[in-house]
């Protein structure tokens, strides 16, 4: 990771990502899973693993779609927030918050390093 422009945000998109990728890990095979012993629902985090070099990279091309992929996360967050066991609802809660710093990291980054937007 560059310590020039966008190097706060790219941190913390970098952070949330690969705490999202072992919660999601957590909750379908030890927290909460679907079925007793795990789920093959955890396979969902496999995704969340394509972005990761771009963004340790500090690729804009990376923040930009991976911004767009993780409101699928969000969406499923949200959904299973309202869960019978007390346990998903944590780990769903846990999910809106790492998808949403996520998703607002990715943009923080882009404005940093493309400039911005000018309204003229």
């Amino acid at each position: 990771m560059d310590v020039g422009k966008g190097a706060l945000p790219q941190r913390l998109a970098a952070f949330s990502l690969l705490a999202l990728i072992a919660l999601c890990l957590a909750w379908e095979l030890w927290f909460a899973p679907l079925r007793p012993g795990g789920s093959w629902l955890a396979l969902k985090a496999l995704p969340l693993c394509l972005p990761l070099a771009g963004v340790l990279k500090g690729r804009v091309y990376t923040f930009q779609w991976s911004c767009m992929m993780i409101l699928l996360y969000f969406a499923e967050a949200v959904m299973r927030l309202f869960d019978v066991s007390a346990a998903s609802r944590w780990c769903a809660a846990a999910a809106v918050l790492l998808s949403s710093l996520y998703f607002v990291s990715c943009l923080w980054f882009v404005r940093q390093v493309r400039g911005g937007c000018d309204a003229r």
